[in-house]
């Protein structure tokens, strides 16, 4: 379960850290989920649904970013450029950006080991996709005949797989927040997602790192069940002797009248005032 300290309060974008992160919501903009792959080709695109696609070089794993729909991420590979998608993973509007790093991380190491492996078969076994989930202590819930559920242990947050049910879609969906447009963030993949690739980014969702966002752009219901913690600005640095050594300034020196060791002669007296007549 990976951990770290906050980064320092001169480059954090908002005004409290969100604990647990499945529960920051989406800042507004996709920054981090696009971080891992910014060295790719980029395509701004006027029509489509999708303003901005970032793809491998090769074209064979594609991440399009809506900007303003509910489903806000597309991600998806193909065998090759001109192939219809092998898998996909939608992403919503209220998924935060940290969430969705851990899937392109995930694909951009894959693309760059030149070994295939985001478009590797999926395991049997569904416990190979949610291990890091079973491990942080997720518990398995109560799941219809041909379904999988697991619920964090602050029933936040979950994840549902379809498995044989045909009057659902089969896959599997992430899950966190309570119900409602504005509040439930969801990432699903379709059936043919290779397992690591869900398990890393479930692996995400367990990762007590705090993230930062605005107080005043949480929705009200995330606020309520998340931990906020305000980001306190670092205090500045105890000045050390060599920082004060130039502000103390040299003292120029008093003049005083001195007379040299070796010199015989005296210095002037004073003048005295005259003295009056003296009367005889």
């Amino acid at each position: 379960m990976p951990s770290s300290a906050p980064q320092a309060a001169a480059t954090v974008d908002g005004d409290v850290y969100v604990t647990p992160r499945y529960l920051a919501g989406s800042p507004g903009y996709g920054d981090a989920g696009f971080a891992p792959v910014k060295h790719w080709p980029h395509h701004h695109l006027d029509e489509g649904p999708h303003q901005l696609v970032v793809t491998s070089p090769d074209h064979r794993i594609r991440i399009g970013w809506a900007g303003d729909d509910y489903d806000l991420w597309t991600i998806s590979a193909a065998p090759d450029a001109v192939s219809g998608p092998q898998w996909t993973a939608i992403v919503n509007q209220n998924t935060p950006p940290e969430l969705v790093a851990a899937l392109t991380t995930a694909l951009a190491r894959d693309w760059a080991d030149g070994q295939d492996r985001f478009l590797a078969a999926p395991s049997a076994y569904w416990a190979d996709s949610l291990a890091p989930l079973v491990a942080a202590g997720w518990q398995r819930t109560g799941a219809e005949v041909g379904t999988v559920e697991l619920t964090a242990p602050d029933s936040n947050a979950g994840v549902y797989i379809n498995r044989s049910r045909r009057d659902l879609p089969d896959g599997t969906e992430l899950w966190a927040g309570p119900p409602g447009w504005g509040t439930r963030a969801e990432i699903t993949f379709s059936s043919r997602t290779p397992s690591h690739l869900i398990a890393a980014t479930a692996e995400a969702f367990t990762d007590t790192t705090p993230v930062a966002r605005w107080q005043q752009g949480l929705d009200r219901q995330l606020a309520a069940l998340a931990q906020l913690t305000p980001v306190v600005p670092p205090r500045p640095p105890v000045p050390t002797p060599r920082d004060l050594r130039p502000r103390i300034g040299v003292r120029p020196p008093v003049a005083v009248g001195s007379v040299p060791r070796w010199s015989t002669a005296t210095t002037p007296s004073a003048a005295l005032p005259a003295r009056g007549a003296v009367r005889r």
